[in-house]
């Protein structure tokens, strides 16, 4: 979705002058109502004055600010590693700074119901209450939610066919189960929900699989994330945004997958 132009001017804004995006314990000033537990700069400070050094310097003073992913995009590969690794401390305020980007909250919604597949259904119900605090707050309700069962996207059959017959292969004669819910519950389902663009989905999905290390993965849908509209650049940025959020051996463990899908794809 597009926002507008003030509403995008709002959102640089807010990034770009809101203090430690990564800082929970900064959401007691920003947002004074969410319940939070995290340490303040001075608690910061007085264990690790580099910590809070990096934090202020290279976080919000160049890694927020750079142009090749939007503050929206950012916010979305970051909530999707605080769910995924189950860094609920963080959440309110990546919750209040992902609406304040445009993030919908119906975006937020199938986020954690997309990753309760991906990154297992505790990591997504430990999501629910810190989200529900700001939820709360910001009086978003059910009528800003998608419903339990929309009307879905079309599915295109023959790449459907074509990965279906991929597991069956692989998967079929190991566990007749996974393939029945890979199919029916993942991707004849879960991936045509429309209260998530599929481009978004996936970077989704590729921001919780190098978080968690699940290189085997990433192949299949990186892939999938630039067949749905995700750049080079954006997939590019959206490594250096995970270094610091999931964890630089995770990146570099994806590094050599995510090359090779550049080159096969002709953008090297």
């Amino acid at each position: 979705m597009k926002l507008n132009r003030i509403a995008v001017a709002t959102a640089l804004a807010l990034v770009f002058t809101t203090p430690v995006p990564v800082i929970a314990a900064q959401a007691k000033e920003d947002h004074p109502m969410t319940t939070v537990s995290a340490p303040s700069w001075d608690d910061i400070r007085a264990v690790s004055p580099a910590l809070e050094k990096y934090t202020k310097g290279m976080l919000l003073d160049e890694l927020w600010h750079r142009p090749g992913l939007s503050p929206r995009d950012r916010s979305i590969v970051t909530l999707a590693v605080l769910i995924t690794r189950g860094q609920t401390v963080e959440l309110p305020y990546h919750v209040n700074l992902a609406l304040d980007n445009g993030v919908k909250p119906a975006e937020i919604s199938e986020i954690v119901t997309h990753l309760a597949f991906y990154s297992g259904w505790a990591n997504a119900t430990g999501a629910i209450a810190p989200i529900k605090q700001v939820f709360d707050r910001r009086g978003i309700g059910a009528d800003q939610l998608p419903p339990a069962s929309p009307p879905l996207l079309p599915l295109d059959q023959a790449a459907e066919d074509k990965r279906a017959a991929m597991v069956e292969q692989n998967a079929g004669p190991v566990s007749p189960g996974l393939v029945h819910f890979t199919g029916e519950a993942l991707f004849r389902d879960l991936w045509l929900r429309p209260g998530l663009a599929p481009r978004d989905r996936s970077l989704v999905t590729i921001s919780s699989l190098i978080a968690s290390a699940q290189v085997a993965q990433i192949t299949f849908h990186l892939n999938k994330a630039m067949d749905n509209g995700l750049t080079k650049a954006e997939a590019q940025e959206v490594l250096t945004q995970l270094a610091f959020y999931a964890g630089w051996p995770n990146v570099f463990s994806a590094v050599p997958v995510v090359k090779a899908v550049f080159e096969a794809r002709g953008q090297q």
